[in-house]
């Protein structure tokens, strides 16, 4: 599921039923049929308008903090619609394969090509770490001034080597 609205209807909600993280936390474990309910942590993520804020959780993170502030899940959260650019009855195999125009044309920064790769910015990191340890330049990392900029054709060009090899 993705908040609508960066979460501002989830924060709206809490305002509106008197709740903060916390409290929203421990609610959830009272509407859950279960018992379990989420953590702190992972209600701060999804509610959170900073930096940590995470605009996608589960269906069933979802449903709990729905409940939890007498609300339709549909008020605070979408489902994320998926289009399928070929049909799934082809029988080639395409999996893991980008063609050139999927590609952005323009550098990206460290978060941008952390959500487009899929990993954390963390992981580009330590990548970079690891390969000035062994005396390298990670592919496709370029400063700009001290500002960190990456070519996502020599990011995803050096990851297709690494993985064949």
């Amino acid at each position: 599921m993705r908040r609508r609205d960066k979460g501002a209807p989830l924060r709206a909600a809490m305002k509106a039923a008197g709740l903060d993280i916390p409290r929203l936390a421990a609610r959830t474990k009272d509407v859950d049929p279960e018992g379990a309910g989420l953590s702190r942590a992972l209600v701060g993520f999804i509610a959170g308008a900073g930096k940590t804020g995470r605009d996608e959780c589960s269906d069933r993170a979802a449903e709990l903090i729905a409940s939890a502030l007498g609300k339709e899940v549909d008020d605070l959260f979408t489902t994320p619609v998926l289009m399928l650019t070929e049909s799934t009855s082809t029988r080639r195999s395409q999996t893991g394969e980008r063609r050139k125009s999927d590609l952005p044309e323009r550098l990206m920064d460290q978060q941008e090509l952390a959500g487009f790769l899929r990993k954390s910015r963390s992981w580009i990191d330590k990548q970079i770490q690891e390969a000035k340890q062994r005396g390298e330049v990670w592919p496709g990392l370029i400063y700009v001034g001290s500002s960190r900029r990456f070519d996502p054709h020599a990011v995803l060009d050096a990851m297709r080597q690494r993985t064949a090899a």
